[in-house]
């Protein structure tokens, strides 16, 4: 249903708002007869039809007709005047226009100089003093784009293999090997092999959710590793060695638990510890995506179906 528009000024050109003498004409979006009453003709939508009004996603308002950039969502406050109303403007996006009868200030694209609204000051509404009263019909809403990016941290072994088959896992777009779980700073390879800092070698996975899940890399972290063995993965042995997950948040918790359950009702004796994620220490440059460097494959870590 389209909003009720009521006209409060005469026609001005099209052509005037949009282009110089000595310029090519912009490219403007076509405009129905309601938005052209309002963004050509400065009509004004009749309070609490816009669809705007409401509206508290993240994301930019941009014009209707050029699709520049004017306000963003963290500037739009609730003014309870029946209008999408903004204390701050995208730098230079806005041009003010005093009203012919000086009682106003019209506020207009400065790309295209589509008609948005008014400009009010004074008012207390925000710290800023500002209220720009913006028709809705004059701006389309661009969402923030949601991310779709989660992390996940692994232990297994030597993370040379750890990280060999999450690298190769779709729906993975990054991988890191580092240390966590230790009480020292930014520790070296050597110091860590020495099994006295408390570090554990991990892998870092960061990963898409539209693509993949935190349960699927938790089947293939206990389909790719000895999860029973204790204090090391086959011929590594030490503290560093042992089978963990550091978990992010009590999500990932759950579902590591889920799956060491279903390990023991098959008759598994999961060796696992599940540790809140402390600080992750990146290693060292040449321990990076190890076997692709090397050409190589996994001496302790072998993929075996269990699911």
């Amino acid at each position: 249903m389209q909003p009720h528009i009521l006209l409060i000024c005469g026609l001005i050109s099209f052509s005037q708002s949009a282009c110089s003498k000595n310029k090519q004409p912009m490219k403007h979006n076509k405009l129905t007869p309601q938005e052209a009453a309002v963004i050509i003709n400065k009509g004004t939508e009749y309070p609490h039809t816009g669809e705007y009004v409401n509206t508290k996603d993240s994301g930019t308002y941009v014009c209707k007709q050029c699709d520049a950039p004017l306000y963003n969502s963290n500037d739009k406050f609730d003014s309870h005047c029946g209008w999408p109303s903004f204390d701050d403007e995208i730098k230079g996006a806005v041009k003010r226009v005093p009203d012919a009868d000086g009682r106003r200030v019209e506020i207009v694209c400065a790309n295209c100089g589509g008609h948005l609204g008014h400009v009010f000051e004074g008012e207390n509404y925000t710290a800023k003093n500002t209220r720009h009263c913006v028709n809705s019909i004059s701006m389309k809403f661009i969402p923030t784009k949601q991310t779709t990016m989660d992390k996940a941290y692994f232990a297994s072994g030597c993370f040379w293999g750890t990280e060999f088959y999450f690298m190769k896992k779709a729906g993975v777009t990054e991988t890191t090997v580092g240390y966590m779980g230790g009480n020292v700073d930014n520790p070296t390879y050597k110091e860590v092999c020495t099994g006295s800092t408390g570090h554990i070698e991990t892998t870092e996975v960061i990963f898409d959710t539209s693509k993949t899940s935190f349960e699927d890399l938790v089947k293939l972290y206990y389909e790719t590793h000895n999860f029973e063995q204790i204090g090391g993965q086959g011929p590594d042995i030490g503290p560093q060695y042992q089978s963990v997950v550091f978990y992010v948040n009590e999500s990932q918790k759950a579902i590591v638990e889920k799956y060491m359950k279903i390990l023991s009702d098959k008759g598994f004796k999961p060796a696992t510890l599940l540790k809140p994620a402390p600080v992750f220490w990146a290693a060292e440059d040449y321990h990076q995506e190890y076997y692709d460097k090397k050409n190589g494959t996994p001496y302790c870590h072998i993929y075996r179906k269990l699911f």
